[in-house]
């Protein structure tokens, strides 16, 4: 250590010399030695850069270097990731993954071989022909699986997913859509006919009824009151001719 030592350093240097650079660091930081050509300095870092892992102890807190083909580490004999070209594996880094395992180019690391996984087939389906169900003696049926795990890049790959069977059935016609849609239609205009033929007939009642009335009414307005008849037996009274 160069012997001109200065108490007043930055960057978060506790001491530090003109030659040397930082010499110890302010709590909670890292010392790390930095290489600029053929001399190395000391500075201070809040946390460990890429390639090193920290270490605390009392008096100071130290970043030490990872092993070669590591990017990172958490001590120097446990990688968390690898540099390129290598795969990590429990906390080693690995040009090759062991047997069982394969890499993935994704994450860089050694994991487990996944083989594909299928669901129980499905019930055959109807025997259909032409995706009809009548008209014909024999036909197709068909069953489904589903997929339920996709495999990795060295796991099994997956079966077929559909199988089809023929089949026979008992011939019965198709009823003839055109035939039965214009019956439908026909049934349909007879209805809306009867309804609308009933219900002029109910409305040529109510009308009928309402004129009748009407004209009771004005009759009764325009006629005149009949006078009471004379008691004919007042009318023939005798007359008393006695004076």
């Amino acid at each position: 250590v160069h012997p001109n030592v200065s108490q007043g350093c930055q960057g978060g240097c506790a001491t530090c010399s003109d030659y040397n650079g930082c010499l110890s660091c302010k709590p909670r930081l890292f010392f790390v030695l930095e290489r600029i050509g053929m001399k190395q300095i000391g500075v201070c870092l809040s946390s460990c850069p890429s390639g090193y892992y920290g270490t605390r102890y009392p008096d100071i807190n130290k970043c030490a270097k990872c092993k070669a083909d590591c990017d990172t580490c958490f001590t120097r004999n446990f990688c968390t990731k690898c540099k390129s070209g290598f795969y990590l594996y429990s906390g080693k880094c690995l040009e090759k993954c062991p047997d069982g395992l394969e890499a993935n180019n994704h994450t860089m690391e050694c994991t487990s071989i996944v083989h594909c996984e299928t669901s129980e087939w499905s019930p055959w389906s109807p025997c259909m022909k032409k995706g009809k169900t009548c008209g014909f003696k024999r036909g197709n049926e068909v069953r489904v699986r589903e997929i339920v795990q996709h495999p990795s890049a060295r796991g099994n790959p997956c079966p077929t997913t559909t199988e089809s069977r023929k089949c026979i059935v008992q011939r019965k016609r198709c009823q003839k859509e055109g035939k039965g849609k214009k019956n439908r239609e026909e049934k349909r205009k007879k209805s809306n006919k009867d309804d609308s033929k009933e219900t002029r007939q109910e409305s040529k009642g109510r009308a009928a009824r309402r004129q009748n009335r009407e004209q009771r009414e004005n009759n009764n307005k325009t006629q005149p009151k009949k006078r009471k008849a004379p008691n004919k037996e007042q009318d023939l009274a005798p007359v008393d001719t006695a004076h």
